[in-house]
């Protein structure tokens, strides 16, 4: 490489995209091409970004293999920022691969822990675990060793396991003070926030609702109580856990008869609140029953659904009733919970990270947006939709520190 391109490189591995600008944004060779990209990208404009890097891949020539892998590991980092999670795994995967046989270890590795944030994002925790198992941060630079210690306090938040997660997050601080990249140790400081931010509200009965954060819902888990959880959509205590995440009336039912708990809840009740009957004639009776021995069945390992003179109740074999529920309660609270990362989300993206149609998260899109909670960003294919900036989970660019032509 010539002076310019080694000192613009240098610029952006430390985070500075400004005084890597100021050595090649006249020049469109494909180098600077590709260094002009990522410097976009850390400066926020990312749809400039991905126009330039895949220039620059395009003008690399057949025999510098290297330099067109490290382009579609940049390219995909900012598809992963646009949220746009329908971009080909396999273009990464082949690049990975490039890079691996020529030697390039560490823009490999990055490619690595840019599939493991895909799947987190998409909820593949057990996929994020096994890729992440196969690599050795103590031989990384200290930025990638800061991502991959996010990576595993990102599973262990999502497993509840908030010891790990604090953990992997002071490891990562160190290794970020370490890079000594602003982007980097902000993210670090975006996860610490998450960790300590409400994740869930508790409603029990005889006692005020209140706000949960991951360690005091990972304590409740242990306790011993049998937590109706509308987060996940499943019943629990301890390790035993029934799973109502596609059978929508069961857990409507679970819910009702978890909140009303040790009371019981009428027939006509039930019947009002599960299926929005104005009033239970005995179509709905019949149905609730059905609906009822279905739920009996499933929850035999935990509790009973006992019939009683007014109507049925929950009786759990062991310790009391929980009913955990999201910290803001919405009919799309699961539309808000992606967006809660600060991201701007196509709502292509949102449908396969949800495993929803398209046309369902519009719908809640549209919803969300006359409540004022989320708002669009650009026209046509181009529209982004975003929340407020909150804590979270984020995807920083933090783009190959060892760049193209080098």
């Amino acid at each position: 490489m010539d002076s310019l391109i080694t000192a613009a490189a240098r610029a952006l591995a430390a985070g500075d995209p400004f005084g890597a600008l100021n050595r090649v944004a006249l020049r469109s060779d494909a180098p600077a091409l590709a260094l002009r990209g990522i410097a976009m990208a850390q400066l926020g404009d990312l749809v400039r970004a991905k126009a330039l890097v895949r220039s620059a891949a395009q003008a690399f020539g057949a025999r510098e293999a290297v330099a067109r892998a490290r382009c579609v590991v940049a390219e995909a980092e900012i598809a992963l920022a646009l949220r746009d999670l329908a971009w080909p795994a396999r273009r990464l995967d082949a690049a990975r691969a490039t890079l691996e046989v020529h030697g390039d270890q560490v823009n490999a590795a990055h490619a690595r822990y840019l599939e493991i944030r895909h799947c987190l994002l998409v909820g593949r925790l057990g996929e994020a675990a096994r890729l992440l198992d196969g690599l050795q941060p103590g031989l990384l630079p200290p930025a990638l060793r800061a991502v991959h210690e996010l990576a595993v306090a990102g599973i262990a938040m999502r497993r509840l396991d908030t010891q790990a997660a604090r953990a992997a997050l002071g490891f990562a601080a160190q290794a970020a003070d370490s890079a000594g990249i602003a982007a980097l140790a902000a993210e670090v400081e975006r996860a610490v926030d998450a960790l300590h931010a409400p994740a869930a509200r508790l409603l029990q009965k005889e006692q005020a609702e209140r706000l949960l954060a991951l360690d005091e819902v990972e304590a409740l888990f242990a306790s011993g109580s049998l937590v109706v959880d509308a987060c996940r959509h499943a019943l629990r205590e301890g390790a035993v856990v029934v799973s109502l995440a596609g059978r929508p009336v069961l857990f409507a039912l679970a819910r009702v008869l978890g909140e009303a708990w040790p009371a019981d809840v009428s027939r006509d009740a039930l019947a009002a609140r599960v299926f929005r009957a104005r009033q239970a004639d005995e179509s709905y009776r019949a149905r609730l029953r059905v609906e009822l021995g279905r739920l009996r069945r499933l929850l035999r390992p935990l509790a009973e659904v006992r019939a009683t003179s007014q109507g049925f109740a929950l009786v759990p074999h062991h310790g009391p009733v929980a009913v955990l529920e999201r910290p803001v309660e919405s009919a799309h609270g699961a539309v808000l919970a992606l967006l809660s990362d600060g991201e701007a989300w196509a709502s292509s993206a949102l449908a396969l990270a949800l495993d929803a149609s398209q046309r369902s998260v519009q719908r809640a899109l549209d919803a969300l947006a006359a409540d004022g909670l989320v708002q669009p960003l650009g026209q046509g294919r181009a529209r982004r939709w975003m929340s407020r900036p909150v804590a979270g989970f984020a995807t920083t660019l933090l783009l190959p520190a060892a760049l193209p032509g080098d």
